[in-house]
């Protein structure tokens, strides 16, 4: 590559004369020289030598057709079948009419007439074909990815849609293929090994679209993407391409996973095709069934329908179809459960849908981040109400939100909250941030360095669904949490499971021995209640005492907890 960039500046190429008539390769040579370094050989024989030798700086081949021992047109042959020497341009020398036909189709890049006539010409033709052949083995450089062979992501795709154009869009299938845990592969047994892997796939994808038709490409480290003609019977023909790959790799520690597109006559363009063959691919993340999954109208809904509420999320924030609800948590400690605080639950008013519950956009926001865009409308909608219930009421009613994994990350997080808290004359200690267990597994030393920062400025923090993430003891020793919420799934069957009793009690033992509050959601019954009151729990949130209000209902539900006693927070 560096050579022929090298010589794109201006080097002298090299180019090899071959005939067997002295006074003709004399002539060619004059006219030539000037701008090439040339050399000379008599017959084929002797220039396949000199091409073998000087296989990497030569340039250019002009080429007799007619020589004594071997010629012109069995070396071309010889040239083309190499795949070390077809890159080098031939121009083949003749007199005949009609060869030039025929070495054009051996592989010959242009012919020259004899006699000489226009060194002008002559020169054009051969600075032309050795642009193209030196533009040819860059492109070629490019459009490859140099472990596996198969086309570089950007090539793919350019040369697809071309085809298409061409082809008038003829139906074509889209198979995106993922190693899984590929990371580990390389860890485990080396990069080199990992390597290995990719190389027998590239090959076995080689062969599958030789066979096939098509286009393949390796699109990131540990994704391949092939472009098929469409057959009825891929789903039959699958597991066969699938079995030959295995059988390369030879590995029962690698396993594969295929998503396909199949071509359903809609015309969508090449891009939606794999995008959809990849939405089928991660589908099967975790699986142990099936190893591949074709992309169907019930995944192209869902894909519709989660676009649709991407896009409609601004408007949304803009035009307050969010509404923040507040499910009060009641202090069990007394001989008479009293309102302690509350919980900030988010509810969507779609014009179209209607209400959408959040387990249809909330996980969807946190894959592309605009998660964060919806904690923080949470967060000034609670604190604005904590700040007119005390206007209101004359007490602070803390209320609990939540901070997802990836507002974590955002190294302004405890200014924006303390400015929130500021704008609304809150002590922080109003604002109850719940942080899942799973945060604090998945990346601990980060997240917990987050938290600390937090505590310093003085929020509390609740530990949600506690339970879930497997925390060792060790680490929750060092975790800087307030509270243990505890999971709603051991809540749900603790009257009917002795072993369910067993884990809550020995849950709130650790957060007996943390000496943090005990916070159970999800009861839905007096029998729960008083089971978890006898186990030591704290705080009790759920249906029992009421479903997730509005603000104006939950007001009326302090003026009723204020005429019956006192708030038990104050």
């Amino acid at each position: 590559m560096q050579e022929l960039l090298e010589r794109k500046k201006g080097l002298r190429r090299s180019i090899l004369i071959v005939d067997d008539d002295y006074i003709a390769r004399e002539i060619l040579g004059k006219m030539l020289k000037d701008q090439y370094e040339v050399s000379y050989a008599e017959n084929g024989v002797v220039a396949l030598d000199i091409i073998k030798r000087d296989k990497l700086k030569l340039s250019l081949v002009i080429l007799d057709l007619h020589m004594p021992e071997l010629d012109g047109y069995s070396l071309l042959k010889l040239l083309r079948s190499d795949n070390e020497l077809r890159r080098i341009p031939v121009i083949v020398l003749t007199s005949e009419k009609g060869a030039e036909v025929e070495s054009l189709k051996i592989g010959a890049a242009d012919f020259i007439t004899k006699p000489f006539d226009m060194p002008q010409v002559i020169c054009a033709r051969v600075g032309r074909s050795i642009e193209l052949a030196e533009d040819s083995v860059i492109i070629h450089e490019t459009e490859r990815d140099e472990l596996t062979g198969l086309f570089h992501k950007e090539f793919f795709f350019q040369y697809g849609k071309r085809l298409d154009e061409l082809n008038n869009n003829m139906p074509m299938d889209a198979v995106v293929i993922d190693i899984n845990r590929f990371h580990v592969v390389n860890e485990l047994y080396g990069r080199s090994y990992g390597n290995l892997v990719l190389k027998k796939i590239g090959e076995s994808l080689h062969e599958l679209v030789s066979e096939t038709g098509g286009l393949a490409c390796r699109r990131d480290n540990d994704q391949f993407c092939v472009y098929l003609p469409h057959s009825d019977e891929l789903k039959l023909k699958l597991p066969q391409y699938i079995a030959v790959i295995d059988k390369r790799i030879n590995d029962s520690n690698i396993s594969l996973r295929f998503g396909v597109y199949s071509d359903d006559g809609s015309e969508q363009c090449m891009e939606h095709r794999f995008d959809y063959a990849r939405l089928a691919c991660q589908k099967l993340r975790n699986s142990y069934v099936s190893c591949f999954d074709f992309y169907n109208d019930e995944q192209h809904s869902k894909e519709l329908y989660a676009e649709r509420l991407i896009n409609d999320m601004d408007k949304a924030l803009s035009e307050k179809q969010f509404k923040v609800y507040y499910q009060p948590k009641y202090s069990i400690r007394g001989d008479r459960p009293q309102l302690f605080s509350a919980e900030a639950l988010i509810r969507w008013f779609h014009p179209e849908f209607g209400m959408i519950s959040p387990g249809q956009f909330i996980s969807l926001f946190e894959e592309n981040g605009l998660i964060q865009k919806l904690d923080q409308f949470v967060w000034n909608e609670a604190a604005v109400q904590i700040k007119l219930w005390k206007d209101i009421y004359g007490i602070h009613i803390p209320v609990s939100v939540n901070v997802s994994r990836v507002d974590m990350f955002n190294a302004h997080l405890a200014d924006i909250l303390e400015n929130i808290a500021k704008q609304n004359g809150l002590d922080n200690t109003m604002l109850l941030l719940e942080i899942t267990e799973t945060a604090y597994t998945d990346d601990s030393d980060q997240i917990i360095e987050a938290v600390k920062k937090l505590r310093k400025c003085g929020f509390r923090i609740e530990m949600d669904d506690f339970g879930s993430g497997y925390s060792s003891l060790n680490m929750l020793t060092s975790l800087p949490i307030d509270a243990l919420k505890l999971d709603m799934k051991f809540i749900r069957g603790i009257c009917e499971s002795e072993k369910n009793e067993r884990l809550v009690g020995i849950m709130i033992d650790i957060a007996r021995l943390l000496e943090v509050p005990v916070i159970a959601e999800g009861v839905e019954t007096k029998e729960q209640m008083e089971l978890l009151k006898k186990l030591g729990c704290d705080i009790i949130q759920g249906y029992y005492f009421s479903k997730p209000l509005p603000p104006e209902e939950f007001g009326a539900l302090v003026e009723k907890e204020l005429k019956e006693t006192n708030y038990a927070y104050n």
